[in-house]
């Protein structure tokens, strides 16, 4: 189950790095699919943490996207067209919106995954030792 969910959470980077740069080399996106797949399979621990890293990938990636727009439509001269200053404007405003969205979401699954790790100190009682409690408050 954890190789399936690797491969998606590859499969999700790599089509937001593609749309990105739009046309590229398949050498360069195939790189850049075996970077994320080693990173993803050697640092990723759980189900949790493979999508924590790959939903954070991408709201890195949706944040860089109105920045490599610009600097793709950046002329030679001065002054952009104003249908090329619309076009910066609609990515800077779904960048920013789809970056802080998938960033807080990678920000919530990381939050999960490590919650779970951690065992539960002796000093917090368990679910059990407080239902036992009450029973005995019942009684």
């Amino acid at each position: 189950m954890r190789l399936l969910n690797c491969f998606l959470g590859i499969l999700v980077a790599v089509v937001g790095f593609w749309l990105i740069w739009g046309t590229l080399a398949p050498v360069i996106v195939l790189g850049w699919a075996l970077l994320v797949g080693a990173f993803l399979w050697l640092k990723a621990e759980s189900i949790t943490e493979i999508w924590a890293w790959a939903t954070l990938l991408l709201g890195m990636e949706s944040f860089a996207w109105p920045v490599v727009l610009m600097i793709q439509l950046k002329g030679p001269s001065e002054s952009l067209p104003e249908a090329e200053m619309g076009t910066i404007l609609s990515a800077v405003v779904l960048g920013l919106f789809a970056s802080v969205f998938w960033i807080s979401f990678s920000y919530g699954l990381f939050k999960r995954a490590w919650r779970t790790d951690q065992p539960l100190s002796k000093d917090e009682p368990s679910g059990a030792s407080i239902s036992l409690s009450k029973k005995k408050k019942a009684v």
